[in-house]
This record gives structure tokens, C-alpha cells and sequence, in this order.
């Protein structure tokens, strides 16, 4: 462990920028939040990031370096975002970039994996040597740690669990594939199907609409989960579909991988908490029962900090 006083975790989305202060024991010491407006473009975020790094390393001490999640795809080693999506960033030298601006070892990975090292490090997933963390947001993305060894893949993308097909017909995915888990129980995609379901059921999906305020574009999934609080049957049957489709994918998982240990976040489990023990039952009737038996499924511990803490972790774990 490197032993400065503390790194820069910096959490890098489509909608905000959110940098730490985070000290050796993963304690968030400052945070700041800015707007991205991804519709900047690179260098005008980038720019974004050195001023809000350039504030937290004001109060004096040793800094380990940066440590970056950014909602993309990132080439091992480089610190280049190969494609975020959320960002349109194509081929984005982030790391190099602010390493010469700033002058401080910059590491970058994805932002779930930030996460997932948050968690492992500090949360729900302290001590676990083989965990799986998988965020449901707005989409669903996941980590791995496998014998106690964070998996990365032969091309640094191991852990698009939101990918997972978990049926060949079903709806289809951002990604271009049918019925990924993502397609059915991301917050996109409930939002999605709410919207169809409404505008071809008016009378049914009447509750989720005054639930958005009436106004068709402004369904979300927060409200479709309002909606389901409500008591609202077409809410329930989506909630309901979304239910199944994670727990079809995570037995799948927990199939494969044989977790002692998962971890559930994100926006759709923060809104739901009660998730967490439907999905687990439903693991336990899916799954292979030895690969469940030692298994146990818990809520995210560190929230929207996970991915500040994992990332400042990333830049505190490397060699000075």
C-alpha cells in the first residue's frame, strides 16, 4: 500500500463528475460534485477534473495520484477510454492527459469496477475472496473477484453483466443483442417498456403516468416504482419481470463464478431495498444448490461513495 495520507477518487458519469479525498482507510476526507455536460467534449471535462483535483490536494499532505471510474470501456495500462457512451467519447487519452496537467501517476478502469473495489475494500464486500458486485442503475454493470484476484478479462472488459442474455426473444438490448438481463431489469429499460405500456394501455398505465406528473417523457423508473408502492397492478408486472430476469442472470452467475458472496447497489436497489431478499430467494430456488450453499446476497454499504473510495483505492494500491 502506498504511503501517502490519502488519493483522489474521481467517479466520471454522463450527468456528474464526483471527486474524493479519501485517505488510506477508505474514510471520504472532502467531496466535491460538478456537472459533466458531456456535450463539452473532452477537453473541456478534462479541464473539469483538474480544477476539482487541483481543490482537494489544497490542504496540503502527500498524494498517492488519481484514480479514475469512468462509465466506459478503458484499455489496460493506458488509462485510454476506448468508448463511453454516456460521454460519446471515442479513444480519449484521459489518463495521459491529466498525468501531464497535474503532474501526479494517474490510474483509470471502469467505473463499476471502481465500485466493486470500494466495496471489496471497505463495504459489503470486506474480505470476501470471491464476490461479485452487480449495480442496477440506469443500466446494470458488475465486478468479479475470483480467489481473491480482481478479474479484468484478456481485453480489460470482464464484468458486462448487465449482458448476460436471459431470453434468446426478449426485448432488445442498447448493445444490439435480445433480451440481455440489462434490456429487461436496467432503469432504461423499465422506463422503456412503462412508456409502451402506457401509451398502448392508457386506462391501465393511467396510475404510472400521474405518477410522472402526466407527462409521457418524464416516465422513469423511479416512478414506475412509485407506482408499484402504490399498489399499481402494470407497475407490479413490470417490477415483477425485472425481478425475474436478474435473478435468472445471477443464477447464471452464481453457476458459473460460485460467489461466496454478493454484493446488489445502484439506483433501481437503493429505490427497492426490498430486492436484494426477493432475488436472493429466487437464487436459491435457480441455482445449483452447492453452488448456493455457502452464498449470501447483501445490499451495497457504501452507496454513491463506493466508486470515489474504489477509485482513490486504485491510485492508493499503486506502486509509488
Amino acid at each position: 500500500m502506498n504511503t501517502a495520507n490519502f488519493a483522489i477518487g474521481v467517479d466520471l458519469g454522463g450527468t456528474k463528475i464526483a471527486l474524493g479525498r479519501v485517505d488510506a482507510k477508505g474514510r471520504v476526507l472532502e467531496m466535491l460534485r460538478i456537472e459533466t455536460q458531456a456535450g463539452i467534449g473532452p477537453a473541456e471535462i478534462i479541464r473539469r477534473i483538474e480544477k476539482g483535483v487541483a481543490q482537494l490536494i489544497r490542504g496540503g499532505g502527500k498524494t498517492a495520484g488519481i484514480g479514475i471510474g469512468v462509465a466506459g470501456q478503458v484499455e489496460a495500462g493506458t488509462g485510454t477510454v476506448i468508448f463511453a457512451p454516456n460521454l460519446d467519447w471515442h479513444d480519449v487519452a484521459l489518463g495521459s492527459e491529466l498525468e501531464k496537467k497535474l503532474g501526479l501517476h494517474v490510474a483509470v478502469t471502469n467505473d463499476v469496477r471502481a465500485a466493486l473495489l470500494g466495496e471489496w475494500l471497505f463495504g459489503a464486500g470486506r474480505g470476501a475472496g470471491d464476490l461479485l458486485c452487480i449495480f442496477v442503475g440506469t443500466g446494470i454493470g458488475g465486478g468479479i473477484v475470483s480467489g481473491g484476484a480482481l478479474l479484468e478479462g484478456c481485453s480489460n472488459t470482464a464484468g458486462e453483466i448487465g449482458h448476460i442474455t436471459v431470453d434468446l426473444h426478449g426485448p432488445i438490448c442498447s448493445c444490439g443483442n435480445r433480451g440481455c438481463m440489462e434490456a429487461i431489469a436496467g432503469g432504461w429499460a423499465i422506463s422503456k417498456r412503462a412508456k409502451e405500456m402506457v401509451r398502448t394501455h392508457p386506462i391501465a398505465g393511467a396510475p404510472i403516468l400521474k405518477m410522472a406528473g402526466g407527462i409521457m417523457d418524464d416516465i422513469s423508473a423511479r416512478a414506475v416504482i412509485q407506482s408499484f408502492y402504490a399498489g399499481d397492478p402494470l407497475a407490479r408486472e413490470i417490477i415483477d419481470d425485472a425481478a425475474e430476469a436478474l435473478a435468472a442472470g445471477i443464477s447464471s452467475l452464481v453457476n458459473t463464478l460460485n460467489p461466496c458472496r454478493i454484493v446488489l447497489g445502484g439506483g433501481i436497489i437503493e429505490g427497492m431495498p426490498e430486492m436484494v431478499a426477493r432475488v436472493e430467494q429466487a437464487v436459491r430456488e435457480r441455482a445449483l444448490e452447492a453452488a448456493a450453499k455457502k452464498l449470501t446476497i447483501l445490499p451495497s454499504q457504501l452507496g454513491t461513495d463506493a466508486g470515489v473510495i474504489g477509485a482513490a483505492m486504485l491510485a492508493m494500491r499503486a506502486k509509488p
